[in-house]
């Protein structure tokens, strides 16, 4: 059983993933496996990083996603699967995630972060809603329905923007570290400290 199964990996994904393993180094609480669904589809792969804080200027949304994949992939408490995500059923604490070739996941929370463009997943978890602000029409956001499913980045509603996308899943997952620790949790390192 995983403690979260995040659906797409992309900035939000990815970013949730990295914050809620780095959680795992610090603390007992969070020390539970992470999945990562990823089709392989984000949007950056076709994008050029040009204004995202801390990510030098010209650099390919695919180096930036590779990049997220390597410092992730630090860290024994994340797997990282390729595959679609067909459907997702259950409730908290027991969710079940099914891909499109037959695999199962199980998992206490689900967190989606498919993007904006269409939400193939067959679920009753979301509420699919027209994008907030989107600057194109026809773009899609996720509102969550039950207890344990999250939302994050493009799906979630945030402008659509990679450090808006990153940052939305870093709020998800110290969220996510907030209610297993059952109060607020963030997650800083110092100098010689």
């Amino acid at each position: 059983m995983y403690g979260v199964v995040i659906v797409g990996g992309g900035p939000a994904g990815l970013s949730c993933a990295l914050t809620l393993a780095d959680g795992a180094r610090r603390f007992d609480f969070a020390r539970k496996p992470i999945a990562v669904v990823d089709s392989g589809s984000s949007d950056v792969l076709k994008a050029v990083l040009n204004n995202v804080p801390g990510v030098k200027r010209g650099t390919t949304g695919e180096e930036y996603l590779e990049f997220l994949r390597t410092q992730v992939e630090e860290f024994e408490e994340v797997n990282l699967i390729e595959g679609e995500v067909a459907e997702v059923t259950g409730r908290e604490g027991e969710f079940k995630v099914v891909l499109s070739d037959g695999r199962e996941l199980q998992a206490e929370l689900v967190v989606f972060a498919t993007g904006f463009h269409s939400f193939p997943v067959k679920t009753d978890l979301v509420e699919v809603v027209p994008h907030p602000k989107s600057p194109r029409p026809g773009k899609i956001a996720l509102r969550p329905k039950a207890p344990g499913v999250y939302v994050a980045g493009l799906a979630a509603g945030v402008i659509t923007m990679v450090a808006s996308a990153a940052g939305s899943g870093v709020e998800v997952a110290c969220d996510i570290l907030s209610k297993w620790a059952g109060r607020v949790v963030v997650g800083h390192d110092k100098i010689g400290g």
